[in-house]
């Protein structure tokens, strides 16, 4: 049932190519090179090995930053073909540090001279948190061309070595810098006092990990919104319903994933998280969990309230490809960016997101639901 899942591009299957692998090649425009010049808009370090990590410049003469992919209204199949003709270079860190830390700080995307020490071939793997890439090749040399554009606050933060790294982090969010950078300072190594290279794929989450706990803080302070309401809306077959239900702090996930869909088989897969104040271990859910809560979070301060929340995350057969949890994070974003539907009561706002979702199937696994139906707050008396 989760063999998809667990085999990520590896075989497990038997089947001569793995159908989603094939997709992503009949994507690739380029033919396997020894050398590149263009642009490198941002880093890639891997998880394999840790510590002894290796990593490098992630170089397509295009833009790698979600939003940007978001605003040009591309499809699932353009995204696609961008990361199937993205080169990943693969290098010891020692050899490429400056470089990579030069690319990561710069605002604007550097132009680098790269070249391997034999061509570049197609190596896909499949990562529900990080974007896949298409090709891989070792570095032999690396030269960036042109220097670093830096913004104020990026350059006073991350010269700021006695600052902790979680602390870096809010700090640039504060100052308006936007989760992708704030990964791609913290995967080079940018923060903290002890600082180190950080894959790629926990740095992704440990950002919006570590931004959501600063905002649940703020809003443990504020009082509970007015009404019940639902928020949704979809991007690349990931249908986001938000249930947003008065009291204090509280929050819950459930992704579906229908029958014959990505990571399912012939069974659908439910699963569940959910917290109070704190979250105690990584969830189960893995990264999308803590990309929802982040957007979910930057509403709620946004209006200064708080609330208890139900996340409901439907993918369908549209999505046909891992693209990584920006996906749900933008998702999310574009949920409470929207419209909410108001509920007269708790089992109008369960009817109301069962009808956005389009299946009653997650009902029965929400904890959070039958403790608001059980119990009174505070905030009813």
């Amino acid at each position: 049932m989760m063999q998809c899942a667990e085999c990520k591009g590896k075989g497990r299957c038997g089947l001569p190519r793995c159908p989603i692998v094939s997709r992503f090649h009949t994507q690739t425009q380029i033919r396997p090179v020894s050398s590149y010049q263009g642009t490198a808009p941002s880093v890639f370090v891997g998880s394999f090995g840790y510590p002894d990590v290796t990593g490098g410049p992630l170089m397509i003469n295009d833009s790698d930053n979600p939003p940007d992919w978001i605003r040009k209204d591309l499809g699932i199949e353009d995204i696609v073909a961008i990361r199937a003709r993205t080169i990943r270079g693969n290098s010891h860190l020692p050899m490429v540090a400056d470089n990579l830390q030069e690319i990561a700080i710069s605002t604007a995307p550097l132009d680098v001279d790269v070249a391997f020490t034999k061509p570049v071939a197609f190596s896909l793997s499949f990562d529900g948190t990080v974007a896949p890439v298409g090709f891989s090749g070792s570095v032999r040399s690396m030269d960036v061309i042109g220097s670093a554009r830096v913004e104020r606050a990026v350059d006073r933060i991350t010269s700021d070595t006695d600052l902790p790294a979680t602390e870096a982090a809010v700090s640039l969010m504060e100052s308006d810098i936007d989760v992708y950078q704030i990964a791609k300072l913290m995967t080079a190594g940018l923060l903290g006092k002890r600082r180190t290279f950080v894959p790629t794929r926990w740095a992704i989450t440990a950002v919006d990990d570590t931004l959501s706990k600063s905002l649940k803080k703020e809003i443990a302070r504020f009082p509970p919104i007015s009404e019940i309401s639902v928020f949704s809306a979809e991007i690349y077959g990931n249908r986001i319903v938000c249930l947003l239900v008065p009291g204090d702090y509280r929050y819950e996930m459930i992704e579906i994933w229908g029958k014959h869909t990505l990571w399912a088989g012939d069974e659908e897969v439910i699963v569940q998280d959910r917290e109070n104040a704190k979250k105690n271990g990584y969830s189960p859910i893995s990264g999308a969990y803590y990309s929802a809560r982040l957007a979910v979070c930057e509403y709620l301060v946004k209006i200064r309230k708080s609330a208890r929340i139900v996340v409901i995350r439907s993918i369908s057969n549209e999505y046909w490809a891992p693209l990584g949890t920006w996906v749900i994070r933008e998702a999310t974003r574009k949920a409470m960016a929207g419209l909410p539907v108001t509920c007269a009561s708790l089992d109008d706002g369960v009817r109301r997101a069962t009808v956005a979702t389009g299946s009653d199937r997650w009902v029965s696994h929400s904890t959070l639901i039958p403790e608001m139906k059980a119990q009174r707050t505070l905030f009813q008396f």
